[in-house]
């Protein structure tokens, strides 16, 4: 038997006599012939060009990545920069709030006067005559309304100091009888106590009052500049708001343009709806309000009337707010038992803005859940204080049209030409997207009659078989 590395065994004479020794070297032998064998160094040579040209291309290929993992990889990328241009949108618009806020409160006006407007241009007043009748008109009536509430204010004061004053000389008499079994000089001591501490910090307070009073002569002066811009501005909103329009979508790309236009006019559909809603909604809280204010004769129920008429523009809180001072004046004027009637009032008013005007006035007007209203108002308050609480609704409102009109929902395209219809003027881009509405309705409306013929012709030909 001969036997070297990596070489098989040679069957001789001696094995082949033994059936043992055979059976063993042939296993052995079969061992050795599935052992890898020494290869052999590869060069180029070996490949022609082909085989070269497609290892260098697999080489090349990235790694494998999942259809799902790419689709949602394409989505946080571009998701993430248009997060970042928004971010920085909103943070250049605060840099210049001293323009922007007033221009948006002049889209609010503006959307509230538009509806009069209207209704003059359609008994044939000319467009100039109609804006500047209801632009003055609104201006006196805000001013009267402001002179007023000024006036009761004035006359109403002095009374609401003097019950006040009365109040107060109750509670100290009801003090000193000892109701609770605490010693009058105990509390008089604790009163003292505070009054020497809030002398002490307002003599310490001295500069810092008057640069407060500085700022707030800056304030004035910021909030004269605000009101000029926002009258002119809603003025011009009025007056040539779609030529303004108009500038704004030439700077879109054409084929963009037609839906834009029909986006924007159901946009501002819907802001005018929500403005007009908005104003009954606040009126009937305004007004249920006063009215039990005026009943329980409280001091300056006027002005508060008033003021929870401007704060029912915020939803939720505005008006809530605003009961809780006048609550609060009934129990410094009239006592416990008329504050809590005026809790009753101011109670039963919320309830009925919270469970019938707004599902029913404001769910038409403005198809949006009252969790998203309720997270925009305080999103919107947190980020920009009172500003942001009074504009969230409406912007939320706006958006959630805009998308659903830009998606092609059937029934915002025909609101959207119903609209477009309505207005004048021959531009391309108006023309381009009442006739873009239009065929978007036809064929909505042709696809709802092959729908609806379906079953009959499917009826028909089974009633003939």
């Amino acid at each position: 038997m001969n036997k070297s590395d990596g070489k098989l065994f040679v069957m001789n004479s001696k094995s082949r006599r033994n059936p043992i020794l055979g059976r063993w070297l042939r296993n052995v032998n079969k061992v050795r012939e599935e052992e890898p064998q020494p290869t052999q160094a590869i060069s180029l040579d070996d490949f022609n060009d082909r085989e070269i040209e497609q290892a260098r291309e697999e080489s090349q290929k990235p790694p494998y990545v999942s259809p799902g993992l790419k689709l949602a990889a394409a989505w946080s990328w571009r998701s993430l920069i248009v997060i970042a241009a928004v971010a920085v949108a909103f943070w250049g618009l605060s840099k210049v709030s001293i323009l922007v806020l007033p221009c948006l409160i002049a889209l609010l006006l503006a959307a509230l006067m538009a509806p009069a407007v209207s209704f003059l241009d359609r008994h044939k007043w000319p467009h100039t005559l109609s804006v500047i009748t209801t632009f003055l008109g609104f201006i006196l009536v805000v001013l009267g309304l402001l002179a007023f509430t000024g006036q009761q204010i004035v006359v109403g004061f002095p009374a609401l100091a003097h019950q006040v004053v009365l109040g107060v000389n109750k509670l100290n008499a009801f003090v000193q009888n000892n109701p609770f079994g605490i010693d009058s000089t105990v509390i008089t001591s604790y009163l003292d106590e505070l009054s020497g501490k809030a002398l002490d910090w307002l003599q310490k307070s001295q500069g810092k009052i008057a640069s407060g009073a500085l700022g707030a002569a800056s304030s004035i002066g910021n909030f004269v500049t605000g009101l000029l811009i926002t009258l002119f501005a809603s003025f011009f909103f009025l007056y040539d708001g779609g030529r303004i329009f108009q500038w704004f979508v030439r700077l879109l790309p054409k084929p963009a343009q037609p839906k834009s236009v029909a986006a924007a006019v159901n946009g501002w559909s819907t802001l005018v709806q929500y403005v007009r809603v908005q104003v009954l909604v606040a009126g009937i809280d305004a007004v249920g309000i006063g009215i039990g204010a005026f009943a329980l004769g409280i001091p300056l129920a006027f002005p508060l009337t008033v003021l929870v008429f401007l704060a029912s523009f915020i939803p939720l809180v505005g008006a809530v707010l605003t009961g809780v001072i006048a609550v609060l004046v009934a129990l410094v004027s009239k006592g416990l038992v008329t504050a809590i009637i005026m809790l009753i009032v101011v109670v039963g008013v919320q309830q009925l803005e919270g469970n019938v005007l707004q599902p029913f006035l404001m769910g038409k007007a403005v198809a949006v859940h009252p969790l998203a209203v309720v997270l925009a108002v305080t999103g919107g308050g947190v980020l920009y204080g009172i500003p942001g609480a009074l504009f969230a609704v409406p912007f939320v409102a706006m958006l959630n049209t805009v998308v659903l009109t830009l998606s092609g929902n059937p029934e915002y395209m025909k609101k959207a030409n119903e609209a477009l219809v309505k207005i004048k003027g021959d531009s391309e881009a108006l023309t381009k997207a009442k006739e873009a509405t239009s065929e978007h309705v036809e064929a909505q409306k042709s696809k709802q009659h092959v729908e609806a013929g379906a079953p009959q012709q499917g009826t028909q030909t089974t009633s003939e078989k």
